[in-house]
Parts: C-alpha cells; structure tokens; sequence
C-alpha cells in the first residue's frame, strides 16, 4: 500500500498527467483525486508511525512517542482541524485567484501540492486510526466531522461546476467537477467503511461480553 500510494502521488506531480493539468483543468482533477485522497489514504492504510516506532533505536523512538504526545501535534491531528486544512484549503484554492496563480508560478504550484497530500494525509489518519495514538477521539466526535467534511467536499464540486475557476472553460470546469464529485464519492465509500468497520469492532466485544456474562447469571 505504501508502495502504491507513492506511485500515485508522484504520477500527480510528475511526468504525463502532471504535464498536461497545466492546461487542462480535468486532468488537474485526477491528479487532485490521486494526490489528496487515494494517495493518502493508501499510505495511511500502511502503518508508517508503527514500522518507524519499531525499528528504531529505544532512545529515538522514546523521543519520537514524546512528541506525537505533544500538544501541537494534538491539534494538527485533532479531526476538525485537519479536515479544516484539507476542505478549507480546497475551497480557498478554486474560489480564488489562487488557482490561477499556482499555474503561473512554479514556488506557488508546489506549495499547492505539498499542502493538498499533506492535508489529506493529516485528515485521513485523524479519521481513521490504523496505529496507536495518543489522542483518540470519539466514534462520534470523528463521524461528525467526517459527514461535514465530505459534504463540503461534494458542495465544493457542484459549486465548480457551476462556477468555473478563473481561466477554466465552462465544458472543463464541468467535467473536473464529475470528477471531483464522483471520484471523491469512491474514494470516501472506502474510508467510510473502515471507519464504521472500527467502530463495530470497537463495540462488538463489550456486547458479547455482557452476553456471555448474562448467559452465566441466568442461564
């Protein structure tokens, strides 16, 4: 997975598809889908935190678990905030001359990028915790902000649709927003099931649990 998530944010960035996103706003879209949502997802799925934890030294990884204990690192995980990062950062990026910008200037373009793989990096591990955290959130204080964050995402899509970005033909800017809508929709159908599959591990135990211990009381 880890493997794979890298092959597809660098096809994002580089070669074919990141050549022709300079002028072409439905390949641009793709390369989004890929950078800010597979990818991510992909890489979280691998476990990173938890391979580095244990193969470093004792020393460094102490340090390490130090400071993913920190408060600053409570708040760039903290769901809200990161889902703020990630959808407010899109929505600040197509409804502005940002956009516009970034395909002029090459500092700016990579910034752009940097921010959308890491923002989506930061909100998919904030929803879904595949390794040990130290600051778990509720079920649902997460499935809150999940629902809003996609919601978001999808009135960001229809909004593109009928709005196009500064320099986008209407014919393009309706495509991209297709494949933003329906290519995001595929990709938060996965996260939406491992995030409801955890919570029904995370509560299935305590009910077998309490029948087990009635079967034995009254049975």
């Amino acid at each position: 997975m880890w493997g794979v998530g890298i092959v597809l944010a660098l096809l994002a960035v580089v070669g074919p598809l990141a050549e022709r996103a300079h002028g072409d706003f439905r390949a641009h879209m793709v390369g989004h889908v890929l950078l800010g949502m597979l990818a991510p997802l992909l890489l979280v799925l691998a476990t990173p935190m938890t391979l580095i934890l244990r193969t470093l030294p004792v020393s460094q990884a102490r340090r390490l678990t130090r400071l993913l204990k920190s408060l600053p690192m409570q708040v760039i995980t903290n769901p809200l905030f990161a889902a703020i990062l990630n959808i407010g950062g899109l929505w600040f990026l197509y409804t502005t001359e940002l956009y516009g910008l970034m395909q002029q200037n090459m500092m700016f373009h990579i910034l752009v990028h940097i921010h959308v793989f890491l923002a989506g990096y930061l909100f998919t591990m904030s929803i879904i915790y595949m390794e040990p955290t130290p600051h778990r959130l509720s079920f649902t204080y997460r499935s809150i902000v999940l629902v809003l964050a996609f919601a978001a995402h999808g009135i960001l899509s229809k909004y593109i649709y009928a709005h196009p970005p500064s320099g986008i033909s209407t014919t393009q800017a309706e495509t991209g927003g297709q494949i933003m809508y329906y290519g995001g929709d595929a990709i938060e159908l996965i996260l939406i099931f491992i995030f409801c599959f955890q919570w029904y591990k995370n509560t299935r135990p305590r009910g077998v649990l309490l029948q087990s211990y009635g079967s034995k009381e009254y049975g």
